[in-house]
């Protein structure tokens, strides 16, 4: 569960990549473009303070 937890701003940071993939490709709408940056940022405070904490 640890190494689950541990690589959980790493997954966040690919999920808002991938949002800004769909959106190059399929849908440019602001709405993945707001969402890839939340999800970028949650993604890199969470590796940061995740991996602080948790070893």
């Amino acid at each position: 569960m640890k190494t689950l937890i541990k690589y959980l701003g790493a997954l966040l940071v690919i999920c808002g990549v991938l949002c800004l993939v769909v959106y190059y490709f399929w849908v440019p709408s602001n709405a993945l473009l707001a969402s890839s940056l939340v999800l970028e940022i949650v993604g890199i405070l969470a590796y940061i303070f995740i991996n602080r904490f948790v070893e």
